[in-house]
């Protein structure tokens, strides 16, 4: 029997498991993000980084198969990586002791900086690891013209 309460639905199987008052929201995204996205779970966690070249985009997706991706710009440079995780097959004889894994759709946005070149996009997917490059513009350094002092 659980101390915690279970108010929201939640799966409680003993009394070391941690209530997460937070647990059934939709989750909202960093400052970087899109104002209004939405997660349906939790685990897709993505990491941008910048580098001299380019805007890369790391995410963690076990279990989900490329074909089960999709990887978007759209107008407004707005980067949407979306798909499914499939729900394991539940045969009748068996026994659950504890379900922590998600499943079921996802979908991130971010707004991409004015300096991407949005034509040359690139993801790959390798060991459950989805990477998008977003190659970055070059940046045209202003003309300098030495001027000759007289005198």
């Amino acid at each position: 029997m659980s101390l915690i309460p279970s108010f929201f639905g939640g799966r409680r199987n003993n009394m070391f498991d941690l209530w997460d008052p937070f647990q059934d929201f939709p989750f909202i995204g960093g400052a970087l993000s899109v104002p209004g996205e939405t997660a349906s779970f939790a685990n897709t966690r993505i990491d941008w980084k910048e580098t001299p070249e380019a805007h890369v985009f790391k995410a963690d997706l076990p279990g989900v198969k490329k074909e089960e991706v999709k990887v978007e710009v759209e107008e407004g440079r707005i980067l949407q990586i979306s798909g499914d995780r499939s729900v394991e097959k539940e045969e009748k004889n068996d026994k659950w002791h504890r379900v922590e894994r998600s499943s079921g759709q996802f979908m991130r946005r971010f707004r991409l900086p004015e300096n991407v070149k949005v034509e040359e996009v690139k993801a790959a997917m390798e060991n459950g690891v989805l990477t998008v490059t977003v190659p970055k513009a070059e940046v045209k350094k202003p003309d300098v013209k030495a001027i000759d002092i007289s005198g």
